[in-house]
């Protein structure tokens, strides 16, 4: 089957690459032709782990390719996926403006029925928006071809990408038309024939599983960040009340690590859009709002936390290690480092960073107090001469810190571990002034 993915940034390239993996000929479409070339070079603007050896491999094979000629693309593919980006407006709305645009373009090209995948994430009722673009587009033309318009979202966890695609938890296909259930289940039919659950319903109903899905994992990372704060003032420990919950079959321990707060490009962005739909249908988030006020508050504690136990932060050197939202992925979209960092500056103090991967977007991210943060090669050097040191996200090297080297290196002892990787170890009491989330 001749798929193209129009797209590609995180979700569309992760999502071409696979299909292409799955036997399927694949273009990966951009109009951004700096990206188009350096993918045909074997460069990928983005780090996941495992999507560049897949890549190589189905572009040398000859199943894969990259190109910036839309009209190409369309007229020589069966399914055409819009996997674009969605972000949110000043209102917290999706802004919809790169899918109607891909739906202008797929208009202007038709040459034959196509089935119209939308990948992205879409507030509900896309599917329809898609659907009359593209029939006005035809209808300009003089042209009458069929499509039929597919609901398909994504439920990829970066940094695990790659296995999410190759092993998911369910496929959800919003459909109106039956004619286009063989071809959808054509294009999975690895998954299907391994026994993935497929999850068959209306249009509007797979839209709207999307938001709700992210929108409860969002709620539930919330939840426990606010019970660790009352874990603090109370003196419980928050990773056994979260064990202890996490046992409870309803309940189950996912999404369930205190830590500074949620972000990413998914769980900020689609909890304020579908604030934003409820506004729209005269509906009250109010569940959703309170988690995302709880997160917000999660961040300003964390500064809190910091000046509360270290004094007057003015002229303080503080260490950050760890500036993406999460390990494994250099995204730094909604990043609580970012707020942190910001915080702390505001504070008085200077920032010392060290990350695996973010620390050339973060660059760019936190340009406006770049003058009082400086980027460090490796661990030893961010703490070098420093008052205090921050975790903020929990990258597995950060776990195996030569605790007294770190501690040898740094002017003062305050150590802030906002992600509890050093709570059990017998050390770090003895060494720092250590203060980990959610308990003593």
């Amino acid at each position: 089957m001749k798929i193209t993915v129009i797209g590609t940034g995180y979700v569309g390239l992760v999502q071409g690459v696979i299909l292409s993996e799955f036997g399927h000929e694949v273009i990966c479409m951009d109009i951004n032709e700096e990206k188009i070339r350096n993918l045909n070079n074997g460069f990928i603007p983005i780090y996941e782990p495992g999507l560049k050896e897949i890549m190589n491999k189905n572009f040398l094979e000859g199943r894969l390719y990259f190109s910036s000629n839309i009209k190409e693309a369309v007229e020589s593919s069966d399914v055409i996926f819009i996997a674009v980006g969605t972000p949110p407006m000043d209102d917290g709305s999706a802004d919809l403006q790169y899918v109607l645009s891909c739906a202008k373009e797929i208009g202007k090209y038709i040459n034959a029925y196509k089935i119209i995948v939308n990948k992205s994430t879409v507030p509900v009722g896309t599917g329809e928006l898609v659907e009359k673009t593209i029939y006005e587009v035809l209808e300009e033309r003089g042209l009458s071809y069929d499509i039929d318009v597919v609901s398909n979202p994504e439920f990829l966890r970066e940094g695990k990408a790659v296995n999410d695609c190759l092993r998911p938890d369910r496929v959800v296909i919003g459909y109106e038309n039956e004619r286009v259930l063989e071809t959808m289940k054509e294009i999975y039919n690895v998954l299907y024939l391994n026994k993935v659950p497929f999850f068959f319903t209306n249009r509007k109903t797979s839209e709207m599983i999307k938001y709700a899905s992210n929108a409860f994992l969002a709620v539930k990372i919330s939840y426990i960040n606010e019970m660790a704060l009352l874990a603090e003032n109370v003196g419980a420990n928050v990773q056994d009340i979260a064990q202890a919950m996490g046992m409870d079959g309803r309940i189950s321990p996912k999404f369930l690590h205190s830590g500074p707060g949620y972000g990413g490009s998914c769980f900020p962005k689609d909890t304020r859009a579908i604030v934003e739909i409820g506004k729209k249908y005269g509906e009250e988030m109010s569940v959703i709002e309170a988690a995302i006020y709880a997160n917000e508050k999660q961040k300003r504690k964390v500064t809190e936390k910091i000046e509360k136990n270290m004094g007057n932060l003015n002229g303080k050197k503080i260490a950050i290690l760890g500036l993406s939202f999460k390990p494994e992925t250099d995204d730094m979209r909604d990043a609580p480092s970012i707020d942190i960092i910001k915080n702390l500056i505001k504070k008085g103090s200077t920032i010392k960073t060290y990350c695996p991967k973010g620390m050339g977007e973060a660059s760019w991210r936190l340009k406006e107090v770049n003058d009082k943060i400086t980027y460090c090669k490796n661990e030893i050097e961010c703490v070098k001469d420093c008052d205090g040191l921050v975790i903020v996200t929990e990258w597995n090297q950060f776990r195996g810190l030569n605790l007294k080297i770190i501690r040898e290196k740094m002017k003062d002892n305050f150590y802030f571990d906002l992600r509890n990787i050093h709570c059990k170890s017998s050390k770090v009491r003895e060494l720092f002034k250590y203060f980990p989330l959610g308990q003593k």
